[in-house]
């Protein structure tokens, strides 16, 4: 009985040490269904390890690796139900495998438990079971067995990062785990086998082990003096959140100012792009919140946003003290409206129906696919409404916690500045400077449906002061809203500019006629508060001159200009314009190294795997996703990591034509034909009669180089006018990106080429920008 229970302690162990990765990692998750997947992993294993530890080590592995796929499948299918996803388990599965490992670095936290969230750490656990029990049970080196559980709960601390407290009780009970093992199955000191030696023979064993033990007492107390006040030191250090180097999800330009979009859908009042369904009892409207845009730079507002994947709940938003919270149930379908941004009531505690990424400054949410007609989502949202009575005299906030808010691009115009002046004087008070702005705007200026879109100074300045027989001060939405929040700012309110729609409580259709963008100022103990500077009536509005002459003021442009840039002076140019801001009678070496072969292969084959899936998954983001000039800026960084991967990195000070330069002089053609005006001009008119495709059969070895051409253009057009960049544009560059590498790829030996498909320096060569 007492030899079985000691038998049974380091398996026991084991599925301890592993499942503690598990209550480590949880932490960060939404419940517990995590900690009991990696707990069933590490018992599975361990578990398959102990069953077939008398037959031979080379068929433990493939046993191993049939249970793991059984048990990973059963997995997902578990964290789909909890999700409530209801796409084929088969495709659950595949995109899991295929997205687990980006998905899991860039969710929100609290992150929800599904399929492509959990399916890392059950294969995780589950390979460091097998491997453990391999070498602690079958080859009895419990210390070294204990090895893959250790990796497996650094790596857990490791992906939990700065977002939850210190580890305590888990990192004591991860220690008493591999103490109480390696103390069950530790020999008694002076057994029988010394019985029988002769004295001088005992002496001599005794007195090298007794050395040992000095010399090792010696070497561990060296290390604490010297490590000691290192570790002291790190005890009070922030760990760094792997998620920093991960690639959140991006959006194009109409998503990322959606002000944009309101006046074409004035000019299309009965396009129906929402259903909505009855959120509170009663009649009247609600507003959706599509974006929260607080950046401006003079040019374009816009939303600003870190995306981060999120589960069904949300992070909780900050609420007002001593306010009542009201839950909001709104299910919304979508019928016509495109893009990627969510419309949601604010402030949304969680979505249900579709996958999610979320920005929690401003609280807007997208979608990483393209929104569908019939996508059918809920909305929970918890809604304060706080006493207004207070806003007379209440103070708006200063200071670097809300420098965002005051930010304005430079060059602002005199006259609007002067504007802002003129109403800031005499009006104290933070709400009667709010007023005041609301009070002119909606006096002054008449609401039209078929006003030009733009919200740059030239446009707010024509729609504030340029001639009314000629267009001048009228606008939509888009103007009024932009030009209070600007307003705001020049006298010192933090403000912001929201876009959204007015929806019936009821329930209904929400049309293009329902779309209105509004300004919002923030107060102290009454959060963000909504102004409407709209005209209250129909009647003709009071002409500006009546209370405020400016300077004449000429006409804006018919389009809006990009902003002058000069030439890029990096390798990577921007993809939109810059906004301002891891000897003894026991068993034998051969038996510990067959025992761990078949796992350690395991190990690196799916770590293999995985960088080739990451690197797929790379290629596929840059060249297929996102508005043409992230796809353009997507082919440049293919081009510029094929150099580096080929040894000759781009220097960092070229622009785009003499980055081409410089590869066709470090990558000469090895083709036999003279170079002569006329042979260039040629391969010039082939290469431009027709763009390549996206992918193409790979040239030989022999063959000369493909061109650059379509993308250096490509390049150079979004560097100087990112609006003008096209579809067509993207897919000829990237094209020619891709061929370039796979030839460039092409020319190296059979290892540099497998060397240069799982090279994992392009995951982190581009960090995401800010």
């Amino acid at each position: 009985m007492v030899r079985w229970l000691r038998a049974a302690v380091v398996p026991l162990a084991l599925t301890v040490l592993i499942a503690l990765s598990g209550v480590v990692l949880g932490r960060i998750y939404a419940d517990d269904l995590l900690l009991r997947l990696v707990a069933g992993a590490a018992l599975g294993s361990v578990g398959v390890g102990v069953a077939v530890r008398r037959l031979p080590s080379w068929t433990v592995a493939p046993i191993s690796v049939v249970a793991l796929a059984g048990y990973t499948v059963g997995a997902l299918k578990i964290a789909a139900g909890h999700a409530a996803l209801t796409d084929p388990l088969s495709q659950i599965v595949t995109d899991a495998l295929v997205n687990g490992i980006p998905r899991l670095l860039t969710a929100m936290i609290p992150v929800e438990a599904t399929p492509d969230t959990v399916v890392v750490p059950v294969i995780a656990a589950w390979l460091a079971g097998l491997a453990g029990s391999e070498v602690a049970v079958r080859a009895g080196r419990v210390l070294l067995g204990c090895v893959p559980a250790a990796a497996l709960y650094g790596g857990a601390l490791y992906v939990v990062g700065p977002n939850a407290g210190s580890a305590g009780w888990p990192t004591l009970t991860f220690a008493g785990a591999v103490v109480a093992a390696l103390a069950v199955t530790a020999r008694p000191a002076g057994g029988p086998s010394l019985a029988g030696m002769p004295a001088k023979t005992r002496a001599a064993v005794r007195g090298r082990a007794l050395a040992g033990s000095a010399a090792g007492l010696t070497v561990l107390v060296g290390l604490i003096a010297a490590l000691g006040p290192w570790v002291g030191g790190r005890v009070t250090a922030t760990p760094v959140d792997p998620r920093r180097y991960v690639e959140p999800p991006r959006v194009d330009s109409l998503d990322e100012s959606p002000l944009n979009r309101i006046s074409g859908w004035a000019l299309a009042p009965e396009q129906k792009l929402l259903e909505v369904g009855p959120a509170v009892a009663g009649k009247g409207k609600m507003r959706l919140r599509l974006a929260v845009l607080p950046d401006y730079d003079g040019i374009t507002w816009r939303v600003g946003a870190t995306y981060r994947n999120a589960g069904r709940v949300l992070p909780r938003a900050p609420l007002l003290p001593d306010v009542p919270v009201t839950r909001v149930t709104q299910d919304i379908t979508v019928q016509e409206l495109t893009g990627r941004l969510l419309p949601v009531v604010p402030t949304p505690a969680g979505v249900d129906g579709t996958r999610i990424a979320y920005d929690a400054a401003t609280g807007t949410v997208i979608r990483p696919e393209e929104l569908r007609p019939g996508l059918r989502y809920t909305v929970t949202s918890d809604t304060q409404e706080p006493d207004f009575n207070l806003l007379p005299t209440a103070d708006s906030p200063t200071g670097d916690a809300v420098a965002r808010f005051l930010t304005v691009g430079a060059g602002v115009p005199e006259p609007i500045q002067r504007l802002a002046d003129d109403l800031a004087d005499g009006n104290g008070a933070a709400y009667d400077r709010a007023m005041a702005i609301e009070e002119f705007l909606a006096e002054h200026y008449r609401m039209v449906a078929d006003a030009p879109s733009g919200h740059a100074y030239p446009n707010l300045s024509y729609f504030l002061f340029g001639p009314r027989d000629r267009g001048g001060q009228r606008g939509t939405s888009e103007q009024f809203a932009a030009s209070f929040a600007l307003l705001a700012r020049l006298t010192g309110l933090p403000s912001r500019v929201v876009v959204g729609f007015d929806a019936p409580k009821a329930g209904g259709p929400v049309t293009g006629g329902d779309a209105i963008a509004w300004p919002e100022v923030l107060f102290d103990d009454l959060g963000w508060v909504a102004f409407d500077p709209l005209p209250k009536s129909d009647d003709p509005p009071r002409p500006v001159e009546d209370d405020f002459t400016p300077k004449p003021s000429p006409p804006p442009p018919a389009s809006e200009p990009p902003p002058a840039t000069d030439l890029p002076s990096s390798s990577a140019p921007p993809a939109v314009a810059a906004p301002p801001a891891r000897t003894g009678g026991g068993p034998s070496r051969v038996l510990v190294a067959s025992g761990t072969s078949g796992a350690t292969l395991l190990v690196l084959a799916a770590a293999a795997a995985t960088l080739l899936s990451m690197r797929r998954s790379l290629r596929r983001r840059r060249l297929s996703t996102g508005g043409a000039a992230e796809r353009i800026t997507g082919a440049w960084f293919e081009f510029t990591d094929a150099l580096r991967l080929a040894g000759s990195p781009v220097p960092t000070h070229l622009a785009a034509t003499e980055a081409a330069a410089f590869a066709a002089n470090a990558f000469p053609s090895r083709a036999t034909a003279p170079d002569t005006a006329e042979t260039r001009d040629a391969s010039h008119e082939e290469a431009s009669a027709e763009a390549p495709p996206l992918r193409r059969a790979a040239p030989s070895a022999d063959a000369g180089l493909p061109p650059l051409d379509a993308l250096v253009t490509a390049v150079n057009t979004v560097a100087f006018a990112p609006a003008s960049a096209t579809d067509d544009q993207a897919q000829r560059a990237g094209g020619q990106a891709v061929a370039y590498a796979t030839a460039l790829r092409q020319r190296r030996s059979w290892w540099r080429r497998a060397w240069w498909s799982l090279h994992p320096g392009p995951l982190r060569w581009h960090p995401p920008r800010r």
